[in-house]
């Protein structure tokens, strides 16, 4: 298992270093098996009016999905604690989840998709161009789902959104936290 720690506006020293690898090791050893790779983030806002301003992410790739956790504190090392113990929990749903599921067999998004060459008539004479507002891109590929894997999926990235292929449609549909409750699911119509 590969485990990234990265600092935003805060220095990661050997002794914040090791405490986060010593919260994040035991918080997952009983999912190792399951884990390809895990990334801390740090950050300090430095906003004086933000009280927990010190903020720990942490994402873990397992078998395919991604499993995501983030809290604030006003320390950095309560902050690790706290997402420490809320990444344990999700892995810990995961896996009973996957428990549940045994009988199903998912694809890992490598296996499904497949390497083709780009057609040089499609790129030749187009300049990459952004307007100046998107701050970040990314890319994914995408399996198809039911409408409850997203769900489910949503659940464990901890983000108010979730962006899948629609096993039934085969169209991108986007499930959402709604804010009085509930979900919501985004999916495209034909204009009329």
């Amino acid at each position: 298992m590969k485990l990234l720690i990265q600092g935003n506006n805060v220095t990661v020293t050997e002794a914040i270093n090791d405490y986060v690898q010593q919260k994040l090791e035991k918080s997952i050893k009983h999912f190792e098996t399951l884990i390809t790779k895990v990334e801390a983030h740090l950050s300090v806002a430095r906003n004086p009016r933000i009280s927990n301003n010190q903020k720990v992410e942490v994402t873990v790739y397992a078998n395919g999905s991604v499993i995501r956790a983030q809290e604030s504190s006003e320390t950095l090392y309560a902050s690790v604690d706290m997402v420490s113990d809320k990444i344990a929990r999700q892995l810990r749903k995961y896996k009973e989840r996957q428990l549940d599921h045994k009988e199903k067999v998912y694809l890992k998004t490598g296996d499904l998709v497949t390497e083709q060459p780009v057609s040089e008539s499609l790129i030749s004479n187009l300049t990459p161009t952004l307007p100046a507002e998107i701050v970040r891109s990314k890319y994914f590929a995408m399996s198809a789902m039911t409408i409850e894997q997203a769900l489910e999926n949503l659940q464990l990235v901890d983000h108010d959104f979730y962006m899948f292929r629609n096993q039934q449609t085969d169209e991108i549909n986007v499930i959402y936290k709604r804010n009085h409750g509930g979900y919501g699911v985004i999916q495209p119509r034909l204009a009329q």
